[in-house]
């Protein structure tokens, strides 16, 4: 039994992780912006999905603080543009709703 509930636990991860994948590139809003995403962008958004992928449970406070937290780390990069970061840091704030929804 406990080895099922760790299988599904890992079920669960992975499809939050595929929601959340799908969402930063393909989302509605990403549509218009995709030709302008820039390398640090992906890799913050990789760096995102990894962390979430290690993480046993999500919810809403850690999921924010998880990406303030990476945010910061790519803000003391001289090559990153401020109001960038602050527009992508919202987004994937955004995302939020959209992986409940699919852990639900």
């Amino acid at each position: 039994m406990k080895k099922t509930g760790k299988i599904i636990g890992a079920g669960i991860g992975l499809a939050a992780m595929t929601a959340a994948g799908a969402y930063f590139l393909y989302g509605e809003k990403n549509a218009r912006n995709r030709d302008r995403v820039f390398s640090w962008a992906l890799k913050m958004k990789g760096d995102v999905l990894e962390k979430m992928e290690s993480m046993k449970t999500i919810d809403r406070d850690t999921y924010l603080r998880m990406v303030d937290k990476i945010a910061e780390r790519y803000s003391k990069q001289d090559t990153i543009d401020a109001s960038e970061l602050r527009h992508l840091t919202v987004e994937l704030k955004n995302a939020w709703a959209h992986i409940d929804k699919k852990l639900k």
